[in-house]
């Protein structure tokens, strides 16, 4: 989901076909995060998280493009969008 969004907002900001030099460089560094994850397997979004692992100018970058990507993502990947949704109700509930 995040690779989607990534593209979205970089194709929509920055008008390239692929991911640019800081948005490669946001989606590295987000996917890295992830990967480190001491809760992967019991955690949904990083935003109900307790402990904070991006650095404070990585997240707000990371929100940014959620924010702008977000809502847009309905139109070009709805099964996507779904799958997250249910995910995310699903981790409210544990």
């Amino acid at each position: 989901m995040l690779q989607k969004m990534m593209e979205l907002y970089c194709r929509k900001k920055h008008g390239g076909k692929t991911l640019c030099k800081d948005c490669t460089e946001l989606f590295e560094y987000a996917t890295i995060r992830s990967e480190k994850c001491t809760f992967k397997g019991t955690k949904t979004y990083c935003k109900n998280c307790m402990v904070q692992c991006y650095r404070p100018e990585m997240r707000e970058k990371i929100r940014k493009v959620m924010r702008f990507s977000g809502p847009r993502m309905i139109f070009y990947a709805p099964v996507l969008v779904l799958k997250h949704l249910i995910a995310g109700k699903k981790g409210k509930k544990d």
